[in-house]
């Protein structure tokens, strides 16, 4: 029996009781992913981006390991939620225009006190101080450098389009921005490369593009090193007291932890290894969320039909976006149907060994955005479901 064989035949006697559709996630695997990427960190602490976990339960158990401190949100909204159930230290990845949560914030100090939120643009302190409506607490402010690899004089860029924030001189003048305006502190710097560590550089069947990526990427490395230390010098002149430097994300924890301008790196998504990381050759993890489906067809031999499944990812449309059926090892979609709002054809020969009420495991492209269609995760231990959470949407909980 392969090692996924074995996972599924513990998955299925985990889930028995259980009807599907049904998400889980295996905490053997997610504890281990955690260890790894704390290994990667060499020392350097991780903050969890909670867009690639959204379930509370988890947040918890992953900031209980040694390694692991503060969250890396993704609304405003989200932020101060998580501040009001107990997490002390939520920054928030990008920036927001919601007024009514920014006058929550300025008037409640324990909300301001654990709440960094994110600016480019002098514009955006403007529009927090119109929608105090009367709080005058502190509000702790982070800038967002852009990490893109900008060649031949700018004409070509690679990376995403964040912020308009650049260069050493962008970065300070924004700093000084800040230093300048009263109500406002600036206690961080973020800069994700998402060019870095959200590619994978080693997909199957694509060598010639697998080495161009890799060559991008070691390019857009050594550059962003020197920018981001010349960043931070510059606004560490305006702002002495800058309490941490954030970089990196699942792809590329090593690389960015090993700079000495970075203070601590960003990461979650390597917690439930979907499937969009399977083409890395910096590591390797082990898929810890997946969700299944029923069998609910045998329209023919080699073909089984299940219920649902069409969970695209975010991103540009593309088969990557797609999730993967899984468990039994096989199966693929029909390439004229693919996977479907209602319904699902899967082929393969393993579909002639599976029963009508069989579960069919799939694991998603992206990591928490599996958790926009479940409302619960079951946590399976060896071979039992051990607890159930809700997740964000089964708290009521829709940020995005």
């Amino acid at each position: 029996m392969t090692a996924r064989a074995a996972d599924r035949a513990r998955y299925d006697r985990a889930t028995a009781h259980l009807d599907a559709p049904l998400a889980i996630v295996d905490l053997e695997a997610f504890d281990a992913n955690a260890d790894d990427l704390v290994r990667r960190a060499g020392g350097k602490p991780i903050r969890v981006a909670s867009k690639s976990v959204r379930c509370r339960a988890l947040l918890e158990r992953v900031l209980a390991r040694d390694g692991f401190a503060g969250i890396m949100s993704f609304t405003l909204a989200e932020s101060i939620w998580l501040a009001r159930s107990g997490f002390d230290d939520v920054l928030l990845a990008y920036p927001s225009v919601d007024t009514a949560a920014y006058a929550e914030l300025t008037g409640d100090p324990k909300l301001a006190a654990a709440v960094t939120v994110m600016v480019d643009d002098p514009a955006q302190l403007r529009l927090i101080d119109e929608a105090r409506r009367g709080g005058t607490e502190t509000v702790r402010v982070c800038l967002e450098l852009d990490t893109s690899l900008r060649l031949l004089g700018g004409r070509v860029r690679v990376g995403a389009l964040r912020s308009p924030l650049h260069s050493a001189e962008q970065v300070a003048g924004m700093a000084r921005a800040v230093a300048g305006r009263p109500g406002f502190q600036l206690v961080g710097i973020m800069a994700y490369e998402g060019h870095i560590a959200g590619v994978g550089d080693a997909v199957a069947g694509r060598p010639f593009r697998s080495r161009a990526v890799r060559l991008m990427q070691a390019t857009a490395r050594k550059e962003l090193a020197r920018r981001r230390a010349d960043v931070v010098r510059a606004v560490r002149a305006v702002a002495p007291d800058l309490e941490f430097v954030n970089g990196g994300g699942t792809g590329s924890v090593q690389q960015t932890a090993a700079e000495d301008a970075v203070t601590e790196i960003a990461a979650g998504s390597g917690l439930y290894v979907p499937r969009l990381f399977d083409n890395y050759t910096s590591f390797s993890g082990r898929p810890a969320a997946l969700f299944a489906q029923p069998v609910v067809r045998r329209p023919g031999v080699g073909i089984v039909t299940v219920l649902g499944g069409g969970y695209p990812a975010s991103g540009a449309p593309g088969a990557d976006r797609l999730p993967v059926p899984y468990l039994p090892e096989g199966l693929r979609y029909d390439p004229q149907e693919g996977p479907g709002e209602v319904q699902t054809p899967l082929l393969g020969s393993p579909a002639d060994d599976l029963l009508i009420g069989d579960k069919v495991w799939f694991r998603h492209a992206k990591a928490g955005e599996l958790c926009e269609r479940f409302d619960s995760l079951h946590l399976v231990e060896g071979d039992e479901v051990t607890a159930t959470v809700p997740t964000y949407r089964g708290e009521g909980r829709t940020f995005l």
